[in-house]
């Protein structure tokens, strides 16, 4: 091999162990590492440190220096790959095609950068920046994976199916939200020649076939088909090609899926057409691999799990997710131990699987004076997480001081962090140290533009504050000590955007039901989880004592949180009055418009979580929780059931969606949940139709 053909594979060493430092939180040592080199493999690293510290620490000052970073990377793989067109082959593939797929990284990591702002504008741009490297990873798709994917290995290589609800079915446990569980392509493998039938029969089936190294054999239901398979060397210029093709394909793919669907339909006469199933399965076959964009294909992987684990309300398999979740971290976590992403992602395992102390030591652990900080941005992660995570198990005391931590950490709306923790100190009764830190908001917001826009969260924030000291006018005749008036945590209720409440001890619940059910004027819905009995009025007071909650925002926003709660304890009837009652409510709210739209989509999610807990059982509420149907249903009756939940919850969330405009605050968190959700259901649909 000449010293021409050797360049790429050299650079591309050199560049990977800059990738390694900061995998490993050795973030100066990787600057360092891409600094010894002007490569595009090097431009694109010091172009992936620097949108990771904004992307991690929402740095709007960082997001500069991605976007220049990375248009040079552009800029030099897009020359070379130019000057390689009609250069002698060095890989397997077209010659060239390694600096086209640096050039497609390069351009999407810059897509995504406007996407970071959460705005409407944002995601546009975002789509616009994608528009080209959209054709190119389509096109580069083609060439790497001409068969497609089914052929080759994820990081779960498990058919084993999931452990919970008892009713899973062959194709359940051959689904994942990779939606490919495939054994390593071996020459010795045995030919895997299952029936099943269903949607996901063919990836259930795939397994590697006895004759070569490079072809695997697919068993499809009455037919055996013989896929090529390209194998290559670890850390190899090839190896980037099948991995990164694979990443991007199904990074692009992901991000258009989750984007809210009315951005998707401004924009969708470029042609986009995101699979989310397709893209989910890309990245896992990206992941399986060891070059750097096996990592960032695990990242996205860990990322999109957790998000979908917290948000998404209902999850189709839940353990088969964890299971995939695990797989994942626990490959990547082995490699870079130090790495604040990986602890990060173990801790959110554990939140998810209902262990929330064992979340709590993992990220306070992380977090020891004594572990080396090098990374401040993803160890910035490790303390919103935890601060989350507090407030999730009511330690105010201790939730606010971590929420304050965060405003030492990154630059990112300090603003909000002080109205979490203002809200924590009311939830503790110190109403001094809420008004010192509300009295501070109004300043901290002024600094913080996107744009010249507020961010969604802040704009959330003026409203209310702006809610409660005109309460307290209306009460008093002026708006000084108006946290006085404040008689639902205001954490607590900004907490209901990031589902906090869902993944609770029954424990927990009870003590959010006591506190909000003792307000004035008391709950008018029975429950079993309220007590029954009202104070005693005066009969000698000439006027009737002011209520807490005088304002129909208020009373919504409280029968939203009763509803969850309930849910959430498992008291399912309960639940839907109040959900009902909060929905009912947003025609009279001034302020709180964004209760009728949550409501409708946490009364879907109820009719999903009620259906299981009928049906299959449904795990949580401590570890101590059985997992087991609360009826003995026939087949027959089971698939009923699920058809009744899956046509009324697809109706409440195109209710849901209708109510989440523009002008309502953080709809475009609502819209991607409902795409969440729908997913989930569509994949029920699959598992039902497998086991039919």
């Amino acid at each position: 091999m000449s010293q021409g053909e050797d360049e790429p594979q050299k650079h591309l060493r050199s560049a990977t162990q800059g990738f390694d430092y900061l995998f490993q939180n050795e973030l100066q040592k990787a600057r360092d590492a891409f600094a010894e080199g002007d490569s595009p493999f090097h431009q694109l690293g010091s172009g992936a440190c620097a949108f990771l510290e904004a992307a991690l620490g929402m740095e709007t000052g960082l997001l500069v220096e991605a976007q220049r970073c990375l248009a040079l990377s552009e800029a030099g793989s897009k020359k070379q790959a130019k000057a390689s067109k009609s250069a002698k082959p060095t890989t397997q593939f077209p010659p060239g095609t390694e600096w086209e797929l640096l050039h497609s990284d390069a351009v999407i990591l810059l897509g995504l950068n406007h996407a970071l702002s959460e705005s409407y504008m944002g995601y546009l741009q975002c789509l616009y920046s994608m528009n080209s490297a959209h054709s190119k990873f389509s096109k580069l798709y083609k060439i790497v994976y001409p068969n497609g994917l089914d052929a080759y290995a994820t990081p779960v290589t498990s058919l084993e199916p999931s452990p919970a609800p008892s009713t899973r079915s062959a194709a359940s446990s051959a689904l994942s939200v990779a939606t490919a569980t495939l054994t390593p392509a071996s020459p010795s493998s045995a030919s895997l020649t299952t029936k099943r039938s269903g949607f996901f029969s063919r990836f259930a089936s795939s397994s590697p076939g006895p004759s070569t190294p490079n072809s695997t054999t697919s068993s499809l239901p009455g037919s055996s088909v013989t896929v090529d398979r390209i194998t290559a060397k670890e850390g190899s210029v090839d190896e980037l090609i099948l991995s990164g093709t694979a990443f991007g394909y199904g990074l692009f793919n992901l991000v258009f899926s989750l984007l809210p669907a009315k951005v998707r339909g401004v924009v969708g006469f470029l042609g986009f057409n995101g699979d989310r199933r397709l893209a989910l399965q890309a990245l896992a076959v990206s992941a399986a691999h060891t070059d750097v964009h096996g990592v960032f294909s695990g990242l996205a992987l860990m990322t999109y799990h957790g998000v979908v684990l917290l948000l998404s309300g209902y999850q189709a398999d839940e353990q088969h997710i964890l299971q995939q979740y695990r797989a994942i971290v626990d490959k990547i976590s082995t490699r870079y131990p130090s790495g604040s992403l990986w602890i990060l992602n173990r801790a959110k395992i554990l939140r998810m699987s209902y262990d929330t102390q064992g979340a709590i030591k993992v990220l306070q652990e992380g977090l020891k004076p004594e572990r080396p900080h090098t990374f401040v941005q993803a160890d910035g992660l490790l303390v919103f997480e935890l601060a989350w995570t507090l407030l999730s198990q009511r330690r105010y005391q201790e939730a606010a001081d971590t929420f304050i931590d965060m405003t030492r950490v990154n630059s990112w709306s300090h603003g909000t962090y002080y109205f979490i923790a203002a809200g924590c100190y009311i939830s503790l009764g110190n109403y001094k140290k809420a008004a010192e830190l509300f009295d501070a908001i109004p300043a901290l917001l002024d600094k913080k533009k996107i744009g010249g826009k507020d961010l969604p969260t802040e704009v959330f924030i003026k409203k209310k504050l702006a809610f409660y000291k005109e309460k307290q006018t209306r009460l008093t005749g002026s708006e000084d000590n108006y946290v006085q008036c404040m008689k639902i945590s205001p954490a607590e209720e900004f907490a209901i955007f990031w589902n906090t409440h869902a993944r609770i001890t029954k424990d927990v619940a009870i003590a959010h039901i006591d506190e909000l059910s003792a307000l004035t004027p008391l709950p008018t819905i029975s429950s079993p989880m309220i007590s029954t009995s009202a104070p005693t009025s005066s009969p000698a007071l000439p006027t009737a004592p002011i209520p807490d909650l005088d304002t129909p925002d208020e009373l919504a926003v409280r029968a939203l949180m009763l509803g969850i709660v309930h849910r959430t304890a498992g008291e399912y009837g309960p639940a839907r009055a109040f959900l009902l009652e909060a929905h009912a409510l947003n025609a009279k709210v001034k302020v709180s418009t964004w209760v009728g739209g949550v409501a409708l989509f946490e009364l879907a999610v109820l009719e999903l979580r009620e259906t299981q807990a009928r049906t299959e059982g449904v795990p949580g509420l401590g570890a101590e929780a059985e997992v087991k149907p609360t009826e003995n249903l026939s087949d027959a009756q089971r698939r009923e059931a699920w058809a009744t939940a899956m046509r009324e919850a697809e109706s409440l969330l195109e209710k849901a969606l209708a109510l989440a405009t523009q002008q309502v605050d953080l709809s475009s968190r609502l819209d991607s949940r409902i795409a969440m959700l729908r997913d989930e259901i569509a994949m029920k649909k699959e598992i039902l139709a497998g086991t039919a």
